[in-house]
């Protein structure tokens, strides 16, 4: 097969993947406007809970708040950390603010703290609990001795709610940590009746979403995890019908790539279910087949994680929740990059540094690859006079063209594929770096060349976001096309003029990826031409 043929193939493999990437990522949905609630949307009559088997087999559905159902009137708690801040309402326990303290909305100095928990979202009852599918904050009667709290380092703070229900009293401890996003709850259901009582304990979180609606490189999307797979859906349309998980569910949550909101169920079997309506995410988990004596109670277990998608901190949670900061199939290529970029960060300050830097060292380790490659596409330019002849005599016969052309790479031992393999071997290193600094929270608003120099514009100070004047994709493009003149051209015209066109459509792509990675290969491209310029040199 000819080199060439090879590299177009490569070529274009990749620029079908980064574009799908662009146009086809699940798009996060525009806030719309608060909808007022139709009978259609009121929650279900509470109805008698259907019979289930003492191993709590789960139930074949999950109600979920689908209007606004705010909480009875009551006093907001506020528990302050180093972390966050989370307002509590006194009724119910549910969540009515949770903003992270280290996190900000923009780069701008007054931009405010990152609220996890909108006035839409807030509408859905996050942190809300369900008793046999029907919510209980506007049903129960509540009580609470639980105050204010403002948590130092190492401190933590327990809240407790008393809820009063015909059939069951449900009592919820709240934990929250000044040195953690976690927060831990336990819920005791006591049987208030002279029979036995079945019943299903639900949790919710609700977000109207985690990231712009134009940024197509960090879609908002829900995900769930069993001990089996991790499932994920990005799809509002399809979320919107429902959709979930039943079994031994480790977590399940909304998550974007620098946040999430999930809940992690510490028992199985428990059921997880998610929607999309009036532009909330609203899902929850379910523990099903609760099956108490009279006067009797059992306690359910559920941790919830709200905050960044941290790996050091996230490796400390329960149920594999680190797994939720995904890397895709080379993701051990990717932790160690990042791990390496980080490490880098430490010595220079500048995470665009630290990228240019582990792009260095890259090329450095993958030296006698390009060498050998380059080596090979020189020595196949050589040839390409002969080959062109070989074409143009035996253009119809394609059997003794390929004949013709493999005795001329025996005769001047020349392997066709020298120039291609040593570069395959390199692309799962860029893919995994890929999704290292797609995913990579360090970057979000980490600034390189803050402003243009010697000016006030502000230019790249998120490597996060795109170029905000293309500066960086269009010179990357221009290196392209170097590299492309650099590069023995295909004996087909036709794949000439593709080859040529590829820095086009390339410059297109990354014309909206975030800075980090087109610094990265734009500094890979420079590398690559300094190379192949020495090698020709020294022929």
């Amino acid at each position: 097969m000819d080199n060439n043929r090879t590299l177009l193939a490569v070529a274009l493999s990749m620029v079908v993947l980064l574009a799908w990437t662009y146009f086809f990522s699940p798009q996060p949905q525009p806030q719309p406007q608060a909808v007022a609630p139709t009978q259609a949307d009121q929650p279900a009559t509470a109805q008698a809970p259907a019979p289930q088997t003492p191993q709590g087999t789960p139930a074949t559905g999950m109600a979920l708040p689908q209007v606004a159902a705010a909480p009875a009137q009551g006093r907001t708690l506020t528990v302050a950390t180093p972390l966050y801040t989370a307002e509590i309402n006194a009724t119910g326990g549910v969540l009515e603010s949770f903003a992270l303290a280290k996190y900000h909305e923009t780069i701008e100095p007054d931009s405010p703290n990152i609220n996890l928990i909108s006035a839409n979202a807030r509408a859905k009852a996050p942190l809300g609990l369900l008793w046999n599918g029907q919510p209980t904050w506007n049903r129960g009667t509540w009580s609470t001795d639980a105050q204010n709290a403002d948590l130092a380092p190492g401190e933590s703070a327990t809240l407790t709610f008393v809820c009063e229900l015909p059939e069951a009293t449900l009592t919820r401890v709240l934990t929250f940590s000044a040195d953690s996003y976690l927060i831990d709850e336990a819920v005791t259901v006591t049987n208030s009746t002279p029979s036995q009582l079945l019943g299903r304990l639900g949790f919710t979180l609700a977000s109207s979403g985690l990231s712009a609606a134009d940024d197509s490189y960090n879609p908002t999307r829900v995900a769930y995890r069993t001990v089996e797979a991790q499932e994920e859906e990005g799809d509002t349309d399809e979320l919107q019908q429902g959709w979930g998980g039943s079994g031994a569910v480790q977590w399940g949550g909304v998550l974007s790539n620098y946040f999430m909101l999930t809940l992690v169920p510490l028992e199985t079997p428990t059921t997880f279910r998610a929607m999309f309506t009036n532009g909330v995410y609203t899902f929850g988990v379910q523990r099903d087949g609760l099956m108490l004596a009279p006067q009797t109670a059992q306690t359910v277990h559920v941790d919830y994680y709200l905050g960044p998608k941290v790996e050091q901190r996230l490796a400390a949670m329960p149920n594999d929740l680190a797994m939720a900061i995904d890397y895709g199939m080379f993701g051990f290529i990717a932790k160690p990059l990042l791990q390496l970029m980080n490490w880098l960060y430490g010595y220079v300050g500048n995470y665009g540094t630290a990228i240019i830097l582990l792009t260095v060292i890259i090329k450095i380790v993958f030296w006698p690859l390009s060498h050998k490659s380059y080596k090979s596409m020189n020595q196949m330019k050589k040839l390409q006079p002969m080959m062109t002849k070989i074409r143009e005599k035996y253009g119809d016969d394609r059997q003794r063209m390929n004949q013709e052309m493999m005795q001329l790479y025996k005769t001047y031992k020349v392997n066709p594929m020298g120039g291609c393999m040593p570069m395959l071997l390199q692309i799962p290193v860029f893919f995994g770096l890929y999704q290292a600094l797609l995913g990579a929270i360090e970057l979000r608003h980490a600034p390189f060349i803050a402003h243009v120099p010697f000016t006030d514009i502000v230019w790249l100070a998120d490597l996060s976001a795109k170029d905000p004047f293309y500066v960086t994709p269009i010179v990357m493009g221009a290196t392209m096309f170097l590299q492309q003149k650099l590069t023995p051209a295909p004996g087909d015209p036709t794949q000439q003029k593709i080859m040529m066109f590829l820095p086009l459509v390339f410059t297109f792509v990354f014309l909206n990826f975030p800075a980090g990675l087109v610094i990265y290969w734009l500094v890979n491209n420079v590398l690559s031409i300094a190379q192949q310029w020495w090698l020709m040199r020294k022929a």
